[in-house]
């Protein structure tokens, strides 16, 4: 079921000098009250109210007083971006289409299980890598999401369920940096985002449940030993250089070994001793999802501290990439279970609105031409086919 929702003011049409509060972490707030010539509780203060109550009108901050309130109305705003449509998927996943400034159009995805509900966030418009097996990257790249725009994504779901209303419980337990983007990329306002989602007077969300992953952006990796707790996904999908190379080209800067070195001194920086690093394995069927791949996989990770997630492929237009049968997808899992490992596949889910994994696309306005290469790759490709073959 899809619906169409308005659910604030065009983005473009906001004053361009009011500062958007929303996007903006404990620090900072703290800082802007101060600049302000107010104290720095008052940060707190509109923290809960933009996080927990999911106010955006300064009039009801009712601890506020009036000359504040008029002072901030004068100053801020607390915007978030604009949600387009709504997907809502026969097993109880729901897809937002999320405009942003300059008119580009992001995903984020709720996938709930139980009394868990995972919110999947998207980082950029469109992604400046190009893995071979994600839709995303064959949409180009535009620009990187401001923090509000990846925290909006996160206000967005909780206020589509109306739970920011008393009583209603939490809606969004889990976060995932796993949308469109490439999230190191993005390096300072993910961090921002993401400080907000584990603050106690934002949305107070376990450490141990906001996962960033990463394809493999070595110095930001590196860099995010330093100022985050958030749990890590490596994007790995292959045993060797040589095939995620293929897979994953910036494995040509960054080839694995360097990678799994700067997870494991990621993993060693975290105060919890208890921490892995989640390997993420998408199974290519004939590509990279044979018993001699599980079996290099295995001896690659061995004492690495990780559990691993398999993700069967999923298909979209631009690839002619194939999910593996059910059965490749057990023998790939119990070589590794035989080899110690602590083995998860992921269930598909939302894949009648293609909001499974590696499905989302958006709308972006390639800066790359990456989109237009593609898209003639594909025509001619077409043209090549002889009628009697089509």
């Amino acid at each position: 079921m899809t619906s169409v929702i308005a659910t604030s003011v065009e983005p473009d049409q906001q004053s361009p000098q009011k500062a958007n509060l929303l996007g903006l972490p404990l620090a900072a707030m703290e800082q802007y009250f101060l600049e302000l010539g107010e104290k720095k509780f008052r940060a707190r203060q509109v923290l809960k109210w933009i996080h927990h109550h999911g106010v955006t009108d300064f009039d009801e901050m009712t601890n506020l007083g009036k000359a504040l309130r008029e002072k901030l109305k004068d100053c801020a705003e607390i915007r978030p971006p604009q949600i387009v449509s709504q997907h809502d998927s026969s097993d109880g996943t729901r897809k937002w289409a999320i405009r942003v400034e300059g008119g580009g159009l992001v995903e984020a995805v709720l996938i709930p299980d139980g009394n868990r509900a995972t919110l999947c966030v998207s980082s950029q418009v469109g992604c400046s890598l190009d893995c071979s097996f994600c839709s995303t990257g064959k949409q180009g790249f535009q620009r990187d999401l401001t923090a509000a725009e990846i925290i909006g994504q996160v206000w967005l779901a909780i206020d589509s369920y109306d739970a920011f209303q008393s009583g209603k419980g939490r809606v969004v337990t889990n976060v995932v940096m796993m949308g469109m983007g490439e999230p190191l990329l993005n390096f300072d306002n993910v961090v921002a985002a993401m400080d907000l989602m584990m603050e106690d007077n934002a949305y107070g969300i376990s450490k141990r449940r906001v996962t960033l992953s990463t394809s493999g952006v070595v110095p930001a990796l590196d860099r995010l030993a330093r100022v985050s707790e958030a749990s890590l996904a490596v994007s790995l999908h292959a045993p060797n250089d040589a095939l995620r190379n293929e897979l994953v080209p910036i494995n040509r800067k960054y080839p694995i070994s360097v990678l799994l070195e700067s997870a494991r001194n990621y993993i060693d920086a975290q105060a919890d001793r208890k921490r892995v690093v989640t390997i993420e394995y998408t199974l290519i069927a004939g590509i990279n999802d044979q018993r001699e791949h599980a079996e290099e996989l295995a001896l690659l990770l061995r004492d690495f501290p990780c559990k691993i997630n398999l993700i069967p492929f999923n298909t979209f237009d631009q690839s002619d990439y194939r999910r593996p049968s059910g059965n490749a997808v057990s023998r790939f899992w119990q070589v590794l279970v035989d080899a110690g490992y602590i083995v998860t596949v992921r269930t598909t889910r939302g894949d009648d609105i293609d909001a499974a994994c590696g499905q989302l696309v958006g709308q972006v306005v390639d800066r790359t031409r990456r989109s237009e290469r593609y898209r003639e790759a594909a025509q001619q490709q077409n043209n090549d086919v002889q009628p009697g073959q089509r």
